[in-house]
């Protein structure tokens, strides 16, 4: 039987259906020796259902702590992605985990930022779609919330090194925040689990009637050594789900690593209360996914340049905050409209590899820290569409680019995200600056 695909607006090649890449029939373990201007990077991958070449591509960070990226083509981040490929891989992992797991008791789900807001969103809605219930999303995030108790941990290999995990505005919320018994924790990719360690630790603290743990990616490079470690200090039962699993062994160049840091790029902000800036409610609790009528989707329609356009139209999430681009983009592509989605971040990296171009700027969240855009070409798209919690205000920055110059530089749309605190009813406000 001859089985047919399609090609997904991101380049990945995909089933026409589903959004998946093709499986790989290679029943043997494969290994591959990537070059980078940092140095070697050695991967070895296990038998799985999808190809190495199909997830990844990769790129040099500037970063003296970590020298590489691994650049997701599934992820919707740096690379530029089509809502479908983005919701298979919600739907893979999230059944993947519900397989064999009983999710009758109350359980919380965390996405990892800044990278996996949107993945860990994505499979939560994909899970709840399956009948999961009694279950709370929330996101890691690096931004300070007067007022509120929170857990603190770190992510040694990151440019800011300090995350937070906030506990929920509800009072259900955070009796169940409290109380689960099963902790999901997603994340894009896994090198060692350290800090997913860090973070068990500090949530056990406060939950000691905790019994398990579910540790999600897209990829896992953790070691045997590195998987025990942590599986022996988080002290109950840990599953881990994924769609590729291997080793990895970076191997720096033979040189000063300071050469590999940009000296310009601040990336702790301003350690201000950013609560009145923060739309998305994943930071503070989710129960339930967020849902917004076509109606205000077709607000968005009216700026749609007249005439026929055969190239897809790019929709942005910025920095945390990239669930609303995906779901955005997902509406536009169940009208029949050619979509990809990626988002800006904070992570410098070298444009070599799958990284083809970068535009840097100043960040929406008043911060005036240095964030990216990677693998933009304005003329490939037909219409871009900026989507952003904080509202539109020039930063300080008269020598460079500031995210509303940015928006102007693209010609791009606005769409400011709000949600109604108590039901999850959303909805986007279409402005072009």
């Amino acid at each position: 039987m001859t089985r047919a695909f399609a090609h997904a607006a991101d380049g990945v090649p995909a089933n026409a259906a589903t959004g998946a890449p093709p499986a790989d029939s290679a029943g043997a373990a494969r290994h591959r020796l990537v070059e980078l201007r940092t140095g070697l990077l050695h991967i070895t991958t296990e038998p799985g259902r999808v190809p190495l070449h199909r997830l990844l591509g990769f790129a040099s960070r500037i970063n003296s702590k970590r020298g590489f990226l691994l650049v997701s083509k599934v992820l919707g981040k740096h690379y530029p992605v089509s809502p479908l490929t983005m919701a298979w891989s919600y739907r893979a992992l999230a059944r993947s985990l519900l397989a064999g797991n009983d999710f009758s008791a109350p359980s919380l789900w965390v996405g990892m930022a800044e990278t996996a807001t949107g993945l860990g969103y994505g499979v939560f809605e994909a899970a709840y779609e399956l009948g999961v219930r009694d279950a709370l999303f929330m996101q890691t995030t690096r931004y300070h919330l007067a007022g509120g108790d929170r857990l603190e941990f770190t992510e040694d290999h990151s440019h800011a090194t300090d995350f937070f995990l906030y506990y929920p505005g509800h009072e259900k919320d955070r009796t169940k925040f409290l109380g689960a018994r099963q902790l999901v924790l997603i994340d894009d990719e896994i090198s060692t689990g350290a800090t997913f360690a860090r973070l068990i630790a500090v949530y056990r603290a406060v939950n000691p009637r905790l019994e398990k743990v579910i540790i999600v990616s897209l990829v896992n490079f953790a070691s045997p050594e590195h998987r025990h470690r942590l599986e022996a200090s988080a002290g109950i039962p840990v599953q881990w789900v994924n769609l590729l699993a291997g080793q990895l062994r970076f191997e720096p160049v033979d040189t000063n690593p300071e050469q590999f840091r940009d000296q310009t790029i601040n990336v702790a902000g301003n350690g201000l209360c950013k609560r009145d800036l923060l739309a998305w409610p994943g930071r503070l609790g989710m129960d339930r996914p967020v849902r917004f009528s076509d109606l205000n989707i077709a607000g968005l329609l009216a700026f749609l340049p007249d005439g026929a356009d055969s190239r897809p139209i790019l929709v942005l999430g910025t920095g945390e905050c990239n669930p609303p681009a995906y779901l955005l983009g997902r509406s536009l592509e169940r009208l029949g409209y050619r979509v990809t989605v990626q988002a800006t971040t904070r992570s410098p990296i070298f444009p070599e590899g799958a990284i083809k171009s970068r535009l840097r700027f100043t960040d929406n969240y008043q911060d005036d820290i240095d964030n990216f855009l990677y693998n933009v070409n304005p003329g490939d798209f037909r219409l871009i569409v900026f989507c952003h919690e904080t509202p539109l205000v020039p930063g300080n920055t008269p020598d460079g680019l500031d995210f509303v110059g940015l928006i102007k530089q693209l010609n791009a749309v606005s769409a400011q995200f709000s949600c109604q605190d108590n039901n999850n009813n959303a909805e986007f406000h279409f402005y072009r600056p």
